[in-house]
């Protein structure tokens, strides 16, 4: 299975990801201390959402951009942020915490190898080059991680918004 085929694995694993957290990680994170603050289920699912919505949006974009367009390098980047989230947090708070952290088996069986095969063929099939990756990949994480408490208050706020809405309503 070649770049092509593996980058629609990406959303799909990431979207059964993103599930798994959506269900479990809000009741978790209040009691993960320093590993998670505590989130709300509206805030997480909404974060969720919006990240694997993005996926999506980057596989369309590299899929019609091509070897080395902006949408593949957002993509291997993506690829590059979810492989590191395999590790940080979810096996090493799983493993601190002497406790599942939500999310953990589905980094390990979908994301893992999804992202490790993707990356791989990324280069070997000339789809991405080196230089160009290291910047993006770095630029893309930092993305990711930034966009995540940001995401949390959007959620927040969107949930305040509509209980606002209902009330004027009634």
């Amino acid at each position: 299975m070649g770049f092509n085929e593996l980058k629609w694995l990406f959303p799909i694993a990431i979207t059964l990801h993103n599930l798994e957290e959506a269900i479990w990680l809000p009741a978790w994170s209040n009691n993960a201390g320093k590993w998670h603050h505590p989130v709300t289920p509206i805030a997480f699912r909404f974060a969720v959402t919006v990240l694997t919505v993005l996926a999506f949006m980057v596989t369309i974009w590299s899929a019609t951009g091509g070897p080395e367009s902006v949408g593949t390098y957002l993509l291997t980047g993506y690829a590059l942020g979810m492989l590191l989230n395999v590790v940080l947090p979810h096996l090493v708070a799983t493993i601190a915490l002497r406790s599942y952290m939500p999310g953990l088996v589905t980094a390990i069986l979908l994301n893992l190898p999804v992202t490790v095969l993707l990356l791989i063929s990324a280069f070997s099939e000339g789809f991405v080059s080196f230089p160009t990756f290291a910047y993006y990949g770095v630029f893309v994480c930092f993305g990711l991680v930034g966009s995540i408490p940001l995401l949390f208050i959007m959620g927040e706020k969107l949930m305040g918004l509509s209980l606002c809405i209902k009330d004027r309503i009634r």
